[in-house]
């Protein structure tokens, strides 16, 4: 029996050096929603949800007074009853967005905990397909202020220099010329056995707009487009992975597997970019692949490498991971006190138990977040109710 004892929830917040730009939005500074799950023999698990700018009680709220009571007292090996018993509580509250993101903390958790019990990484634990790294693309090319286009350039080709033999770049916020010609600058930097990827972060309204672009980049050879609507727009999806030969990619704000059947039956993506931390954690995730492996369909996840490393080893139909090399984007990894290793434009995985990181306490004492009427940034869950 591996009983949960507690949950405990905090808010990290981590401002980026210089804001980051999108096609759409911009962000100053992220937000993370940190769960343990403690086992009564003392074992604890960990798993996190991402919060952008300033959501991140949203998602401790959603742990602490709607989810953590339905595990605390139960065994941590039933992960199926869990998962099922978390959602159906919160289904009047959101199967989706914030609530999905705190259930997939938990279950991500709660995962860890059993792998750690087991005394193997939680790659071996889920029934690897590999076994010491999986591929992965270096991701970045967002916008700056001033900066050039043999900036991104240099960017880009720094990445293939490290020994990368994919790399992505954002794209849709400037016109259609514009966002050729940074496009072509990156194509000349890297040559053309490399593998370019596109994001456009839901740019385009409407599929004539989103085509225009398009028909523009296919002669640059992109890999594929990622998210060119909003994700709700299944239709533009459709129409556009129809009439173009570039793979369209979407997914990484998705939750439920219900969702992704859909997308999947109308033919509108051919690539899932699932993401673990939003779609109803490792549980949801390793549903969602199964399925998209039955309609000949890869999973390449979105972002969060930390965790993502193991859930693409353990999948036949999942290809890369996406990997940030540094903080200057992506900045989870101030969080963390041990770092997945890049080498030769595959990331090594890990060997220690379960996901092979824990929250660093220093980090906390840095950059938690302690709400108002508590002592500190954590908030501890236990079996009588909510408690520190």
């Amino acid at each position: 029996m591996a009983l949960i004892e507690s949950v405990s929830v905090c808010v990290a917040r981590v401002p980026l050096g210089n804001p980051v730009t999108f096609s759409t939005r911009t962000v100053q500074a992220r937000e993370y929603c940190l769960v343990r799950v403690r086992s009564v023999d003392g074992i604890e698990g960990v798993g996190y949800c991402y919060a952008v700018n300033t959501s991140g009680r949203l998602l401790a709220v959603a742990v602490t007074d709607l989810l953590a009571p339905v595990v605390v007292g139960e065994e941590s090996l039933r992960v199926e009853g869990l998962w099922q018993s978390m959602y159906q509580e919160a289904l009047l509250q959101g199967r989706a967005g914030v609530v999905l993101r705190a259930l997939s903390a938990l279950d991500t958790a709660i995962w860890d905990l059993n792998a750690r019990a087991a005394g193997l990484p939680l790659f071996r634990y889920l029934g690897s397909t590999r076994d010491e790294r999986v591929p992965a693309y270096a991701s970045g090319g967002y916008y700056w202020p001033g900066k050039t286009n043999k900036a991104l350039a240099d960017e880009m080709a720094s990445h293939v220099a490290n020994g990368f033999d994919a790399v992505k770049m954002k794209t849709g916020r400037l016109s259609p010329a514009e966002e050729e010609s940074r496009l072509a600058h990156v194509r000349e930097a890297i040559g053309p056995n490399v593998r370019l990827m596109l994001d456009a972060n839901n740019a385009w309204q409407d599929f004539p707009t989103a085509l225009e672009y398009v028909r523009r980049f296919e002669r640059y050879d992109p890999f594929w487009i990622e998210e060119p609507f909003s994700p709700d727009d299944i239709d533009n999806h459709a129409r556009l992975a129809k009439a173009t030969r570039v793979t369209v990619a979407t997914g990484e704000i998705e939750a439920g597997r219900w969702r992704f059947k859909e997308l999947l039956a109308r033919e509108a993506t051919t690539l899932l970019q699932t993401d673990a931390t939003v779609c109803g954690g490792v549980t949801e995730w390793r549903r969602i692949t199964a399925t998209a492996a039955s309609f000949g369909i890869s999973v390449a996840p979105h972002a969060w490498h930390d965790l993502h490393v193991h859930l693409v080893a353990s999948a036949p139909n999942a290809t890369y991971v996406e990997f940030m090399p540094d903080a200057h984007i992506v900045n989870f990894r101030e969080l963390i006190d041990t770092q997945i290793v890049a080498e030769k434009g595959h990331l090594l995985l890990p060997q220690t138990p379960g996901l092979g990181f824990r929250f660093s306490d220093d980090a906390i004492a840095r950059y938690g977040v302690t709400q108002t009427g508590e002592s500190g940034p954590w908030q501890r869950v236990v079996k009588s109710g909510a408690g520190r």
